[in-house]
């Protein structure tokens, strides 16, 4: 069942990068955006954590 849903979600990810690249393209750009802003969050925590 795991194998079946991996599978499954893997294809409506292809579909999706095929059938808009554009669309797809935007959606990756804010995911990395996210990922970046969290992880300028992260660092900004741990410096106000260690005494400079």
């Amino acid at each position: 069942m795991k194998r079946i849903l991996i599978i499954a979600a893997v294809a409506l990810v292809l579909f999706a990068l095929i059938a808009q690249p554009a669309a797809s393209a935007n959606w990756v750009k804010e995911v990395v955006g996210g990922l970046g802003y969290g992880a300028q969050a992260i660092i900004t925590f741990v410096r106000q954590l260690i005494p400079s």
